[in-house]
């Protein structure tokens, strides 16, 4: 068998070692422009500060989101310091007097029913502040452009039929303890239970429904039972803010979400629900309701054509998010990624560094 040899140079290369100018260049062009641009357009680190997603996402987790799943957004506002969001020691980020229109690279899907979503928040828009550099928060998409969405004592209906809870949706559920008999707090922790708000022997407990049961089923227990705001009891926090509607987290609608091209009718019914999309989201700032129609540059309008798509987005904790229902619509250009994996998640409640990292949490894949 012929036999293979490495031959080497009787004379060996001298290496050359680079030059402090060459490397430095080099970290900077990583730091600044490759993981800046990776960012941008691929896959970025978020952290979750909020329970509004528990029990599928946890406050403490770090997830990837990705940007290729519904196309990466152009940066509106593109001249802006790396790594910081919309701020650094308390003055802005960015230079604001440079904003680029919308525009989204192709994605592999289009935003669908029950996707996890993160997004920029649309009511940072009287903050006045650029669309990509509104608040990041992450919800579940309950309905989708075109979709038309009604809640009924807390469960969601889309065109009329009754949808599928995810698996890990939360509601909140008072419980009160026997006398004498409160509930061990730790012991709850290790059920599952995230949120326990506790008076004297009455608690406040977000729960799915696996552990509604679990709870239920405690020795302890004397009432358990779900809360839910009654139909017609209205809640000024509520988008549109109407007291005529009678709205609530719990029912609310029906409210149709508009998709890209749709010519909605406005009436003195539903101008208070298109009112902010159509004036503030789509520039349209001389829009105002009066002699009982909808004026754009003191042109009255009976119709409006929308210009984007529109989604309803809302936390699994229903009981404990701040979402479309407080603040209203979604539009598309506000959409930033869909996350797909938890690489870590930490629980800031830890006593010690043995249990800081939840390692049952961790490198698992989010399900949207």
């Amino acid at each position: 068998m012929e036999k293979i040899v490495q031959h080497s140079s009787s004379k060996q290369r001298t290496r050359h070692k680079k030059s402090a100018v060459r490397e430095i260049s080099e970290l900077l062009f990583i730091a600044l422009f490759l993981v800046p641009m990776i960012n941008i357009f691929i896959l970025q680190s978020y952290a979750i500060p909020s329970s509004s997603m528990e029990g599928e996402l946890l406050v403490g987790d770090k997830l990837f989101v990705s940007k290729l799943h519904f196309g990466a957004r152009i940066p509106i506002t593109p001249v802006a310091l790396p790594y910081v969001h919309n701020e650094i020691f308390n003055k802005k980020s960015y230079v604001a007097s440079f904003q680029l229109p919308y525009w989204r690279l192709p994605g592999f899907s289009s935003i669908k029913r029950d996707n996890i979503v993160v997004f920029n928040l649309p009511s940072d828009v009287h903050k006045d502040l650029p669309v990509d550099k509104r608040t990041n928060y992450v919800k579940r998409c309950v309905a989708a452009a075109g979709d038309s969405l009604q809640l009924i004592d807390s469960d969601v209906y889309i065109n009329g039929i009754k949808n599928t809870q995810a698996e890990n949706i939360q509601f909140a559920y008072m419980v009160d303890a026997k006398e004498g008999e409160a509930f061990n707090q730790k012991t709850l922790k290790e059920m599952g239970v995230q949120e326990v708000f506790q008076g004297a022997e009455t608690y406040i407990m977000m729960l799915t429904a696996d552990l509604a049961e679990k709870v239920k089923a405690l020795p302890n227990v004397s009432v358990f039972k779900k809360m839910t705001y009654p139909k017609g009891d209205f809640d000024p926090r509520v988008f549109p803010y109407k007291p005529e509607l009678g709205w609530n987290i719990d029912n609310y609608g029906p409210i149709y979400l508009p998709k890209k091209g749709d010519e909605i009718q406005l009436t003195a019914d539903n101008y208070p629900l298109y009112e902010t999309a159509i004036k503030y989201y789509e520039n349209n700032p001389t829009l105002e309701w009066t002699d009982g129609k909808a004026h754009i540059n003191d042109q009255p309008i009976v119709s409006y054509t929308f210009q984007m798509n529109y989604y309803f987005m809302m936390g699994d904790n229903r009981h404990n998010s701040e979402d479309s229902r407080y603040w209203g619509m979604v539009p598309e250009n506000h959409i930033v990624g869909k996350p797909v994996f938890v690489w870590l998640s930490t629980d800031k409640d830890a006593t010690g560094w043995s249990d800081w990292i939840r390692w049952n949490k961790s490198f698992r894949q989010i399900r949207s």
